[in-house]
């Protein structure tokens, strides 16, 4: 079935799956994953009985499982991480369809959850097809003045394999050309390996990626709080991340 979609916006069941009376719930079972996952039980299993456990519904269930992850993985990616600030005059290697996406989420007014170690995450698949959407030009573009404010230069990599991938880079390359922006867009087979190998900066939320890269920054996160702040967000983050949630 072809995708129709015009924007990334909240999935008709959000509503109820993260009403206020629900996140204490939500956040007890991501607690719980994460006292699981830090005592080496498999990701998967520890992720149902948790959720089993509590009822969560499916839309729950995805959410508390993007959010959490162990007491070790937590500390790695802390002392990985370069804040904002220290951007100016580096490049700056981002995951671009996992960036693009939780902005276009936020501009839509699509649910945005925070990661344990503060990354911004959406709710979206793609499912090996990337949908323009109405907000995809200006997504491209707040990222690009996030990026300009910081003094970063960027490099994006898009996952060949996705269709409409081709499409994306022209946009991208058109809008940085209007803006005076020197980027490159680079279509690669799998984008995932270029980014956990690189020993640059890496802009990314993708759990197993932050895992094993040198350094990250939450691109996202910058982006969606200087240019969204009416963003729906869910925080499942730690204190020293903690942001304001519904």
């Amino acid at each position: 079935m072809p995708d129709k979609r015009l924007h990334r916006g909240p999935n008709p069941k959000d509503a109820e799956a993260f009403a206020p009376e629900m996140l204490p719930l939500m956040r007890e079972a991501c607690a719980d994953l994460c006292w699981l996952l830090s005592r080496g039980y498999p990701d998967k299993s520890a992720a149902t009985l948790v959720c089993d456990k509590l009822a969560l519904t499916e839309r729950q269930r995805i959410a508390v499982r993007r959010c959490a992850c162990s007491d070790q993985d937590l500390a790695t990616r802390r002392s990985r991480e370069v804040p904002a600030g220290d951007l100016a005059g580096r490049l700056v290697e981002i995951d671009g369809h996992n960036t693009l996406t939780t902005v276009e989420a936020a501009l839509a007014g699509g649910v945005v959850l925070v990661g344990r170690e503060g990354s911004y995450r959406d709710m979206a698949s793609m499912h090996g097809n990337f949908k323009r959407v109405a907000e995809t030009p200006k997504a491209i573009t707040l990222i690009g003045r996030t990026l300009a404010r910081c003094g970063a230069h960027a490099l994006w990599y898009l996952d060949a394999p996705v269709s409409n991938s081709a499409r994306l880079k022209q946009l991208i390359l058109d809008i940085a050309a209007a803006e005076k922006w020197a980027w490159r867009v680079e279509l690669v087979p799998d984008p995932d390996r270029l980014l956990a190998i690189s020993r640059e900066i890496i802009a990314t939320a993708d759990s197993a990626i932050l895992d094993r890269a040198t350094r990250w920054v939450s691109l996202a996160r910058e982006v969606v709080r200087e240019h969204v702040p009416s963003a729906y967000i869910i925080s499942f983050a730690d204190r020293h991340y903690e942001t304001p949630s519904r």
